[in-house]
């Protein structure tokens, strides 16, 4: 069955560009020209990864963005033509998983959409894993997506539960922002490392009782990022 991917573009002409190379990749597509059709047509659908751009008529796409994530683990790609860091910080921040500045790379955007959906795919295997990882406090279940801290369940998005996952699973080994890139979001080492960083301002924010001044989720400067118990 073809992954659906939904194109949230106010551009008609745009929207047409994105339908017909996506849909000669193998994919089915949802057009949303509004927030508001995205909204309703991510309940009814369920699409597998969005595209969101974030000058939208009616509904910003910062905040078609941040409705999604409240409800859903879907992939998130902002597609933008602002190329400014704050817009791009701004994009991250609201829950989406990556971005994408136009006039983007058509194959660069499908590599993208392919690591997104690696991402949330199972991973060969989980099945003979340990049910439950564990850092001190901090629990996770890699069968069932749960995570808690002492015994209290932890709202997280899919791609903030794969970074807790993976710095749990390093047993407080430091993993730089290349090492999450590219076990989290299937990248190189030519990714964004803002993407690691905004990301792991936002699970401070969910798993530290001070997040400016964090006592699991650390930073080890030059290096990267560690948990300890």
């Amino acid at each position: 069955m073809p992954k659906t991917v939904m194109v949230v573009e106010d551009d008609a002409d745009i929207r047409l560009v994105l339908r017909t190379f996506l849909e000669d990749e193998g994919y089915r597509v949802l057009e949303a020209p509004t927030g508001e059709s995205a909204l309703t047509q991510s309940v009814e659908e369920s699409p597998d990864v969005v595209l969101v751009d974030l000058r939208l008529p009616g509904i910003h796409g910062l905040d078609v963005v941040r409705s999604m994530r409240a409800t859903s683990h879907v992939p998130i790609i902002v597609v933008t033509a602002q190329t400014d860091s704050h817009d791009v910080v701004a994009g991250l921040e609201a829950g989406a998983d990556d971005y994408v500045t136009k006039p983007f790379v058509a194959k660069e955007l499908s590599a993208r959409i392919r690591a997104q959906l690696r991402r949330i795919a199972p991973p060969e295997g989980e099945q003979d894993g340990p049910e439950v990882l564990s850092c001190g406090p901090i629990t996770v279940r890699p069968d069932t997506a749960e995570a808690a801290k002492d015994g209290e369940p932890l709202v997280l998005s899919r791609t903030e539960f794969r970074v807790l996952q993976e710095l749990v699973l390093a047993r407080g080994r430091v993993l730089s922002r290349d090492d999450l890139l590219r076990r989290v979001w299937g990248y190189g080492n030519a990714g964004d490392g803002r993407v690691v960083d905004n990301l792991v301002y936002r699970l401070r924010a969910k798993i530290e009782v001070d997040p400016a001044d964090p006592a699991h989720l650390v930073t080890v400067r030059g290096f990267g990022y560690r948990l300890k118990p």
